[in-house]
């Protein structure tokens, strides 16, 4: 599960929203437990500590007459049950690994809408997620004037051995815009609007010595997702455009720290650096290389490295990047991918088949050679470098030519007008 994509079916039904994608990963078993150890004894939380050493395995634990789980750990809980005495459950938004997401009622802020991620009641999920607390925390303490696109946390609290966290309410992620609207690309405006407070957001963190580690279009979300309608007559098909492009970034459950235990696998699998799957170690330049990633599929409506193989996954980057270079080659611990300092693949293979159809040089996926596109494919070549070392800092991004086509200071973003 850490390795691969997860599931990318939306559980919303009834409203314009999908937050399951608040922290889909924030339960997943490749977080560190030495890591998680190390945060807790950091924490002065008694109530948490005392309720995490309990056994949660058995199932549809009854722990009083209003409080019950069901057989994967999930809270039970019906519409207009109320938690806190504050929190009053409007319907179910998503689901995931880690638990649930539901729309509230805040009856402590004057019945504001707020989405609230109820994890499940076993350990290592709520490990995760007082981890992500902590990130959480610190974030909003660096961001009081909330000036960069990371999601605030607005409470949280220990339900019956849940941690519950209570977010803001957004709009859809990126990728379920896409998916709703036919995967239909996003217009170049609306990339670079996004790319901009997307860069500046994850700079933001780098800054503050804390790397994403799973950076995708599920986990960034727009603050309001409404829309157009047009008819398309030449695809016989209604297309939505955005009324607002702005977004912000979500779930931390990966989140790492400088000084912190790095594990060998981070983000989901597409989004992926080939430092990492290389085994070559990694730092904040996995997350510029998942932006880049995040970048082409807003541009194209669909992902680039569509494949679950890592040695396929490699293929395919030689396929639309050129060659891995040799210096990085030789230092890989996954011997089983090299052969005579090249990448061990047979381009005549069923495997070599599909990278051929299925990729090809960036360059041409271009479908204008505007301005704007021709620098567009430019940063984001630069943004998904081969060597970490070489490959554009965030800093440098925010520099591109890409973003002084247009004022940037013009741009609407999320709670600030000042540029870097």
């Amino acid at each position: 599960m850490a390795c691969e994509e997860d599931s990318r079916e939306g559980t919303c039904k009834d409203r314009d929203r999908d937050w399951h994608h608040y922290s889909k990963s924030s339960g997943r078993s490749r977080r560190s437990s030495r890591r998680n150890r190390d945060r807790r004894r950091r924490r002065s939380h008694s109530h948490h500590g005392s309720s995490s050493r309990r056994s949660h395995h058995r199932r549809s634990r009854k722990r009083s007459r209003s409080v019950e789980d069901d057989d994967e750990g999930h809270l039970i809980y019906h519409s207009g049950d109320m938690l806190r005495a504050r929190y009053e459950i409007v319907c179910t938004l998503g689901e995931g690994a880690f638990g649930k997401v539901v729309e509230c009622i805040d009856h402590s802020n004057d019945g504001a809408r707020v989405a609230l991620k109820i994890i499940k009641n076993i350990d290592r999920y709520r490990e995760a997620a007082m981890s992500e607390v902590e990130v959480l925390e610190n974030l909003k303490s660096l961001d009081t004037d909330k000036r960069f696109a990371c999601v605030h946390m607005l409470d949280w609290f220990d339900y019956h051995g849940h941690v519950c966290i209570a977010f803001e309410l957004l709009g859809l992620s990126t990728y379920d815009f896409l998916k709703e609207n036919n995967f239909q690309p996003f217009p170049i405006e609306h990339i670079r609007h996004m790319a901009y407070q997307i860069i500046r957001a994850v700079r933001f963190l780098h800054k503050n010595k804390l790397t994403h580690t799973d950076l995708k279009p599920e986990n960034i979300l727009f603050i309001n997702s409404d829309y157009y309608m047009e008819y398309n007559p030449e695809m016989k098909r209604d297309e939505r455009t955005l009324k607002n492009p702005d977004v912000k970034i979500v779930d931390f459950g990966n989140a790492t720290y400088e000084h912190e235990h790095h594990t060998s696998v981070v983000s989901t699998r597409h989004y992926r650096a080939p430092e990492v799957i290389l085994d070559l170690g990694w730092d904040h330049s996995c997350d510029v290389w998942s932006v880049g990633c995040i970048l082409i599929e807003y541009y194209l409506g669909s992902t680039l490295f569509q494949t679950h193989d890592s040695k396929e996954h490699l293929a395919m980057m030689e396929r639309v990047l050129g060659p891995i270079p040799t210096n990085l080659l030789q230092k890989t611990k996954k011997r089983r991918y090299i052969h005579r300092g090249r990448l061990d693949w047979d381009p005549h293979s069923s495997s070599g088949r599909y990278v051929r159809k299925h990729c090809k040089p960036l360059k041409h996926y271009m479908s204008c050679q505007g301005e704007a596109h021709q620098q567009l494919f430019d940063l984001m070549g630069k943004m998904m470098e081969y060597d970490p070392a070489k490959r554009l800092s965030l800093d440098q991004a925010l520099r591109h030519p890409f973003f002084s086509l247009d004022d940037p200071l013009k741009w609407p973003r999320v709670g600030s007008t000042d540029p870097l």
